[in-house]
């Protein structure tokens, strides 16, 4: 069963105006189905392939030429081999046929710097990250449920091959822990750093503070910081980093931690079921982590890069997510809630006046499925995430 991706016709558009694509993002995201259905007559090569890989390593060059001349060239995981980059950059300046490589890959630190050595404006890199709330929606896979769509997570395999969360993570983690952290860096005991992600878990949503996950995993701050820039790297988490503008207050500077995949999450939490995510103390940084990596979505998936931020003074006043697009600040606030109470307009209003904008351009995410106005605020169900995006910014440019 494929799941057709929003990534889709932009992809295809760019296809016509590079000679190289990219698609970048973690893996079991997607990406190999993507490519394979949008490129039907390109020929396909994974660099996972041990014989393909060696084939490639031992003539690079003989491996491009002969290989050239028909609709176009898929290479799966290139990152395995990044100095095929070198050698197809001859290629591309000779004939610089559009869409004519197709790359995938899913480890940022080994792909960007490859690229930026050899295809520096030839390329145009796109980011595809699991199953969108509006993906699911489309394909009705979208669960009914906030805790079971947070237990459950969004990886393709998940939905068209049926396998349930308790089957699917377990594996995933072994594989990144054991294949794709041994290629990113030296890591001497890799117990050691799955116990790293664990602990990340236990603070999603929260402030990262570099010296106590040091502490509490025992090591030291830099490497903690260089274990975090992996799990950036790899798409396992994202750091949302705090909107700088003061608005006469002092403000929080360091960025919060948050996890593409809140199934993934649940995991490393040793949450076994959707009935442990309801009572569970870090629902609330699920449930933000789960909304606001649906926003990272939707702006891959336009092709844009995230605009999105948090913002807290140094006395408590918090906004879960700033939007800073087309010259505009939209404040939201996230809510597991499924009841709306009073309170939960707050922080909005506090901020709107701090910030001296109309509080109609406010919104409201909570864990009901209505979507709802009041004249200071938007209040949109958890399901619509989407359409945030869609209604005020992406479709003006």
């Amino acid at each position: 069963m494929y799941i057709k991706r929003k990534l889709e016709p932009v992809l295809i558009k760019y296809s016509t105006k590079f000679p190289v694509i990219a698609v970048v993002g973690p893996r079991q995201a997607g990406k190999t189905t993507l490519i394979k259905e949008s490129f039907k007559n390109h020929k396909y090569f994974s660099l996972e392939d041990p014989d393909t890989l060696d084939l490639i390593k031992d003539d690079p060059r003989y491996f491009l030429e002969k290989n050239y001349g028909s609709d176009g060239i898929i290479l799966d995981e290139f990152q395995n081999y990044p100095k095929i980059l070198s050698y197809m950059q001859g290629i591309v300046d000779t004939n610089r046929r559009p869409g004519y490589f197709i790359l995938t890959g899913s480890h940022n630190f080994l792909m960007n710097q490859a690229i930026s050595q050899s295809l520096a404006g030839r390329i145009a890199i796109l980011t595809l990250l699991p199953l969108s709330i509006s993906e699911l929606k489309d394909e009705n896979l979208l669960s009914n449920e906030l805790d079971l769509a947070i237990f459950k997570g969004s990886y393709p395999d998940l939905f068209h091959r049926n396998i349930s969360p308790p089957e699917f993570y377990p594996q995933y983690i072994k594989t990144y822990v054991e294949r794709d952290v041994r290629q990113l860096t030296s890591v001497v005991n890799l117990n050691t750093f799955q116990r790293f992600i664990s602990l990340c878990a236990g603070r999603i949503g929260q402030i990262l503070n570099l010296s106590s996950l040091a502490d509490d995993c025992g090591i030291n701050v830099a490497t903690a910081k260089n274990w975090i820039s992996i799990l950036e790297a790899s798409y396992i988490i994202f750091l949302l980093q705090p909107h700088f503008k003061n608005y006469s207050k002092r403000i929080i500077k360091s960025p919060k931690l948050y996890f593409y995949d809140t199934g993934l999450a649940c995991r490393l939490l040793k949450i076994e079921n959707d009935d442990q995510v309801t009572n569970h103390y870090l629902k609330g940084g699920l449930v933000e982590s789960f909304v606001i990596s649906n926003l990272y979505k939707e702006f891959y998936n336009q092709g844009k890069e995230p605009s999105l931020y948090f913002w807290r003074d140094s006395h408590g006043h918090e906004i879960d997510c700033l939007l800073d697009y087309n010259l505009e600040l939209t404040p939201i606030e996230i809510k597991s809630s499924k009841t709306i109470r009073n309170s939960f307009f707050d922080a909005l209003k506090f901020w709107s006046k701090l910030a001296g904008i109309n509080e109609h351009n406010n919104f409201l995410v909570y864990g009901g499925d209505e979507d709802l106005e009041r004249s200071f605020c938007k209040i949109v169900s958890w399901k619509n995430v989407g359409g945030i995006l869609d209604l005020k910014f992406i479709k003006k440019t």
